[in-house]
């Protein structure tokens, strides 16, 4: 999607995307990554995630990227957090105990600052692009991240033809094939949820699943 569309959704406060706690699934399969505590964590498209809070009180360093100025504002508002704000060549940084979150494009980032990442959480970035950025945001984001990085994605699958994204229906097929440049897939769950999102269910969906992939860089 544009980048105006974004940013005119969080104007309006159209955010039903935003869980006011952390994902159940994130509690349950992060800790499969292995990941060294202190190691920085990156949270594409993170909006006001309560996910950033759970991974730094596991003892991560997060760097979260946003588009939208409010989100990031609402963000340490909400969570009572007072951020130290200094411009960087990629956008905002606002900084706040261990957490971070450049309000910015995620696509004006480069490898430098992916750098020190040695891992990534992915819930809303992927399933928030139509296909053709699908591709451009992996060979972007995971092209650039360093080698021995790992990562948790979740998608949602469902029938195209009953709904229109955003959010969008990301099959396995289409992970397998949108990562296999850049990572090793492990599908680690799948599950119905559609009785949990009556929202989903209003907009004509009769069927929809989440799934939860493990991606580790190729050569870690």
């Amino acid at each position: 999607m544009e980048t105006d569309f974004w940013l005119e959704r969080w104007r309006q406060g159209q955010t039903g995307f935003h869980m006011k706690k952390t994902t159940p699934l994130l509690a349950k399969y992060w800790p499969t990554l292995g990941l060294p505590q202190g190691g920085r964590v990156l949270v594409p498209l993170c909006g006001k995630s309560l996910d950033m809070v759970w991974l730094a009180e596991q003892g991560h360093r997060v760097l979260g990227v946003e588009l939208s100025s409010l989100a990031v504002e609402q963000f340490f508002a909400e969570n009572r957090l007072t951020s130290k704000v200094s411009a960087v060549p990629a956008g905002t940084l606002h900084s706040a105990g261990d957490i971070e979150i450049l309000c910015g494009d995620i696509f004006a980032l480069g490898e430098a600052d992916f750098a020190d990442c040695v891992g990534a959480y992915d819930r809303a970035a992927l399933i928030a692009l139509p296909a053709p950025m699908r591709e451009r945001y992996v060979r972007h984001v995971y092209g650039q991240l360093p080698a021995a990085c790992r990562a948790l994605l979740l998608t949602l699958e469902y029938d195209q033809n009953e709904m229109a994204g955003p959010p969008f229906a990301v099959l396995e097929k289409e992970v397998r094939t949108l990562y296999a440049s850049w990572t090793s897939v492990a599908l680690l769950d799948r599950r119905g949820i559609l009785d949990k999102e009556p929202s989903f269910a209003a907009r004509g969906l009769t069927r929809l699943d989440t799934a939860v992939y493990e991606l580790r860089r190729t050569g870690a």
